[in-house]
């Protein structure tokens, strides 16, 4: 007997029923229509690809606009051409753009192959910068290395060798069911990554080493780490970082400004105290772009640390809401992406990236809104600078590889069509199939049928 299909939802048939049938229905049926329409979109094995896609093109479309524009006193008051910060910050961005197209396309196997590489690769390059005469000190910080025409800071790809090597690791542990006992569990991901955390804070930055810690914490509370091995952890992580905190005059004095509202006579707060302003100022829409009074003179690193607070005064609320919209997207894309995995190591490494892209982002947006103190690190993918951009776009190139690594996601793959033939559009073809999913099947081609003879 043949078996009955199953009907789609009835929002779905609404929908896909006639424009008239459509408008003709009442408001709490089109809302459900939209709802099941809605949910059926976001429950496809592609959706996170697209969103992971999409949202961090919006961002660093958008930031290249606000660097432009917020760096505009910078360029004035050194005498530099209008768009020199735009054109480097363009240049990172096309780097890792290519870099990120050839991690989508890369297999799992060879990113694992290329873990321990990377990983000494960042330690030495560390090393380097703690030697005095070949570290770059930069704002009080010493964590760049200069290669003349660019500088490279090696602790923003320190956060990229620790999710590789401590997926990898993790991966290779729960394959042998070691994860179950605590010292393998803590041992040698813990001091490994202590190791890193102390040759970045050789130059001060603490910024990053938080960021590295948020990392350490999600592949804990991933791997199902015990609830009071995990408090024994943070306790200890924050006895730690509140004793760096203490010992340093200018980090006690970052955490003095947290929640300021009005000027103290010291003008300790001064940067703090003017990021509330920018953003007070812009109003629901913003002053419109490059009209902000902010960024000339009064509020520092307008283009860098501070970039939130500049979108908040030109772009407005809406703005601003468009930002946190967009890494809530990306945040959502890639819970979803270690989620949707069988392969521990993809699940583990999707898991950190998502938590470095989101962890960085809330202390650098609670940096701008006075929640946090200042903690120097660059809102990801939208502020200046090359090497947070190439390290970021890193992360997205792995993000969309797990993507499309899924199970679920390779057999949407391969029953897709292609969109494009050759024709109008076959100039276009081989750049859509580097950055689009495209199908990947072992059939070979229908034979075309006899031509007819007259």
């Amino acid at each position: 007997m043949p078996t009955r299909e199953k009907e789609p939802p009835q929002g779905l048939q609404l929908i896909s029923a006639t424009t008239t049938t459509f408008k003709s229905a009442g408001p709490i049926a089109r809302f459900r229509a939209a709802r099941e329409r809605f949910g059926y979109l976001m429950a496809r094995p592609l959706t996170p690809y697209y969103l992971i896609l999409g949202a961090a093109l919006l961002l660093v479309v958008l930031g290249l606009v606000m660097v432009f524009s917020a760096s505009q006193s910078v360029v004035v008051e050194y005498g530099l051409p209008m768009t020199f910060f735009f054109r480097k910050q363009l240049i990172a961005l096309l780097l890792g753009g290519a870099i990120a197209v050839a991690l989508t396309r890369a297999p799992v196997r060879v990113l694992r192959a290329a873990v321990y590489p990377l990983l000494f690769g960042v330690v030495g390059a560390l090393v380097l910068v703690a030697i005095p005469g070949v570290g770059v000190r930069i704002n009080g910080n010493r964590n760049w290395i200069s290669l003349g025409f660019f500088q490279i800071q090696p602790s923003e790809f320190a956060k990229l060798a620790l999710l590789l090597w401590a997926a990898d690791l993790l991966a290779r542990k729960q394959r042998t069911h070691m994860l179950d006992q605590w010292k393998h569990l803590l041992v040698p991901l813990v001091p490994g990554t202590v190791v890193l955390m102390m040759l970045i804070m050789i130059g001060g930055d603490m910024g990053t080493t938080m960021v590295l810690i948020a990392i350490l914490f999600g592949l804990l509370w991933m791997v199902g780490a015990p609830l009071r091995l995990f408090a024994a952890t943070l306790g200890i992580a924050v006895v730690a970082c509140t004793a760096l905190i203490i010992t340093v005059p200018h980090r006690l004095g970052r955490l003095s400004c947290v929640g300021v509202t009005k000027p103290d006579p010291s003008m300790d707060c001064f940067q703090a105290l003017h990021g509330l302003y920018a953003l007070a100022a812009g109003g629901p829409f913003g002053s419109g772009l490059g009209a902000g009074v902010e960024k000339w003179g009064q509020l520092p690193e307008a283009h860098t640390d501070f970039i939130f607070a500049a979108t908040g005064e030109e772009l407005g609320l809406v703005g601003t809401l468009s930002v946190l919209g967009l890494f809530a997207a990306l945040g959502y894309a890639g819970i979803r992406v270690a989620l949707g995995t069988t392969d521990p190591f993809v699940r583990y490494a999707a898991g950190a990236a998502t938590t470095w892209i989101m962890a960085q982002a809330v202390v650098n947006l609670g940096s701008a809104l006075g929640l946090l103190p200042i903690a120097g690190v660059p809102l990801p993918l939208f502020s200046y600078g090359g090497s947070a951009m190439l390290s970021a776009m890193c992360a997205v190139g792995l993000l969309l590889c797990f993507a499309r690594s899924s199970p679920a996601a390779k057999a949407a793959l391969a029953a897709r069509p292609r969109r494009w033939r050759k024709g109008a559009n076959s100039r276009f073809g081989p750049v859509l199939d580097r950055v689009l999913p495209g199908r990947k099947t072992t059939a070979r081609k229908a034979p075309r049928p006899p031509r007819r003879e007259r």
